[in-house]
């Protein structure tokens, strides 16, 4: 009797827990969905009143005169560069400038021992005085055998051989003149001055140095002229036919840009199109020159060259930061007149700074987003943040889309 007392108690003691634990479940369920209707306004689907409206900011497409581009990677070189060699041997006494310096074309740069050439010019220009005054004599002679000769005092062989004489001696003459240039010549070599005007490189030899002749070894000085220069630069082999077809449009220039991002230093046109296309890079060759007085930019450097065919003068134009990449191509987040998000696909055509040019998917006018937040969707209402970050209603489209609108 006692086992069946303890066994009812505690079944009924079980059935009470069960019915707690499910009118505790029934009361919790029934708070939360209160608590969840109340945020939402009542309605729990997409969009409804309660729904978060983000702030944005966004930028209206603009529509200006933008150029057509090509852009590359060029490197400087000089128009002109010189290897300053001796062309005498002696010794090196006098370096009548320094490292770096600017000079000018007939500039004196070196000067080697000049006595042994000045002896050797002095010995040439003597033995061309004794030569000429042995023609003199062979001339004056010749005169006074020819009437001697009509009178028949002296034979024709005696006057032929005195007419050969002075024949002979003008020959001895001419080729003691050469000699005397060729000693002048050698003479000068031995003052050494810039064939060309522009900046000296590195000294390889100093003075109280031995110097041979040229014809091997390291040049004295390398010379390159800093102004004007040439640009080199490779286009893809696509690209040569715009080239060619805009070469003769006045609008067409060629801009030197040291920093991508930057302005352009110099500008030129184009003086060079290789005849050959380089079959390892399916590349051509293109040169420019360019003015550099001020040597802003320098032999051997790398620079960015901007080949500007055209402007357009009409393109439709947002900010970089406003285009995002995506799978299937380039899109913008529009705000559309109710103030909603659309993902707009679009075409870019090319990027000039800090700038997009849009070829396809939008028109100036259009209002897209520059700084995207992360709870971002397709659908989304969204408002403007102001200059103080607050919000502020957005407007799809409005009148205008010149250059220079705001956000």
């Amino acid at each position: 009797m006692k086992r069946l007392i303890m066994l009812l108690a505690f079944v009924a003691v079980g059935a009470a827990v069960a019915g707690g634990y499910w009118y505790w479940q029934q009361g919790g369920s029934a708070k939360g969905g209160a608590e969840k209707t109340k945020a939402t306004g009542g309605k729990g689907g997409k969009g409804g009143r309660g729904a978060t409206t983000l702030t944005v900011r966004a930028v209206r497409a603009v529509s200006k005169p933008m150029p057509v581009l090509i852009e590359a990677v060029g490197t400087v070189e000089p128009e002109q560069s010189v290897q300053v060699r001796a062309q005498v041997s002696g010794v090196l006494q006098t370096i009548a400038f320094r490292e770096g310096d600017r000079v000018k074309a007939g500039q004196v740069l070196f000067e080697i021992d000049p006595r042994t050439f000045r002896a050797q010019y002095n010995q040439a220009l003597a033995a061309l005085e004794r030569d000429k005054a042995q023609l003199e004599n062979a001339r004056a002679q010749q005169q006074r055998m020819e009437p001697l000769l009509k009178r028949e005092f002296i034979t024709r062989q005696e006057y032929d051989v005195a007419v050969t004489s002075a024949k002979s001696l003008e020959a001895t003459v001419q080729a003691g003149q050469a000699l005397v240039e060729q000693a002048r010549i050698q003479l000068d070599y031995a003052r050494i001055v810039a064939p060309i005007s522009g900046r000296t490189g590195q000294l390889a030899v100093r003075a109280g140095n031995l110097v041979p002749a040229s014809g091997g070894g390291v040049p004295l000085v390398t010379i390159n002229s800093t102004d004007p220069v040439l640009v080199g630069f490779s286009v893809p082999e696509r690209q040569l036919e715009d080239i060619r077809r805009f070469q003769t449009e006045k609008d067409m220039r060629i801009e030197i840009l040291p920093d991508r991002s930057g302005p352009p230093v110099a500008t030129g046109k184009l003086v060079f199109v290789d005849n050959t296309v380089t079959p390892q890079t399916g590349t051509v060759l293109l040169k420019t020159r360019v003015e550099n007085q001020n040597e802003a930019i320098w032999p051997g450097q790398f620079v960015n060259v901007r080949v500007v065919l055209t402007v357009e003068p009409e393109a439709v134009v947002v900010p970089e930061v406003a285009v995002q990449p995506g799978q299937t191509g380039s899109f913008v987040y529009l705000i559309d007149a109710e103030s909603k998000v659309q993902v707009r696909p679009v075409k870019v055509s090319r990027q000039i700074g800090g700038e997009i040019v849009i070829a396809e998917g939008i028109k100036p006018g259009d209002q897209v987003i520059t700084e995207i937040p992360q709870a971002l969707q397709p659908g989304a209402t969204v408002q403007l943040a102001d200059d103080e970050g607050k919000g502020v209603a957005a407007k799809g489209k409005g009148k205008g889309g010149k250059k220079g609108e705001g956000k």
